[in-house]
């Protein structure tokens, strides 16, 4: 069976320009990573065991997913967890090393219902679970959504310098997401690699975990990759549960 992967890279010769079925290609030709950079970290979710290398803010809420021709991890269920001050619930952190600098690109799907804050979450300079930055990637645009937020030992604040509307997650779609954080500035792109849908400049926090999720709502991800100008420092999320 041809794999999703490779259906992806078909299907953008038959298919671009428009709107797809969850194998369908989400980006364009994805720009260039900095001078210096290289590949650090790589996840495809080809064995149920790839989930051990993350950390949970509930475990339960979590599992491997997949159709026999290719895999992911999924957020099923809303996690059984609550947060020391209001940030999101479901979160899936690369448990064993710690990231600064570096570009994220990854495949995310939004398998929720319909509405203004339907998200997903790209979680990144994570200290701890009351420490931490969060690209919200939701429908609609508000204080409270589709922003780059803080979360420092209070309710989490948007830190946005520019944000887009909204983005469009589709029923079934899979969509290609980008996310740079070099020297205190973040950007996040989807879909389109060349224009953001968010940017900000914050320094508050320095090397932490990154990782993936919702705030409230359910999905999957796949096709991890990051790059950075050296190695990560390996460190355990110890704040946070592994699968048995």
């Amino acid at each position: 069976m041809i794999s999703r992967r490779f259906k992806r890279v078909l299907g953008f010769a038959v298919l671009a320009g428009m709107v797809g079925a969850a194998d369908a290609p989400s980006s364009q030709p994805n720009p260039a990573v900095p001078p210096g950079y290289a590949l650090v970290y790589e996840q495809h979710f080809d064995a149920p065991e790839s989930l051990r290398q993350f950390t949970y803010s509930d475990p339960q809420a979590w599992k491997f997913s997949g159709d026999g021709a290719s895999f992911a991890l999924e957020l099923a269920k809303q996690s059984d967890y609550q947060p020391t001050v209001r940030s999101p619930f479901n979160i899936a952190l690369i448990g064993d090393r710690i990231f600064g600098d570096f570009v994220l690109e990854a495949d995310l799907i939004q398998t929720g219902k319909e509405y203004g804050h339907r998200d997903m979450c790209l979680f990144f300079g994570v200290q701890d679970p009351a420490h931490l930055y969060y690209a919200h990637i939701a429908t609609k645009t508000d204080d409270h959504a589709h922003n780059v937020f803080i979360v420092n030992q209070a309710p989490r604040i948007k830190i946005s310098s520019q944000t887009t509307s909204g983005v469009n997650w589709g029923l079934g779609v899979w969509h290609r997401v980008r996310l740079e954080r070099q020297k205190g500035k973040i950007t996040v792109f989807f879909d389109d690699m060349k224009q953001p849908i968010m940017s900000a400049d914050d320094q508050t926090f320095g090397a932490g975990w990154v990782g993936f999720g919702s705030f409230d709502d359910t999905g999957k991800v796949d096709n991890i990759r990051i790059w950075a100008p050296s190695e990560p420092e390996r460190k355990v999320a110890s704040f946070f549960r592994s699968v048995p």
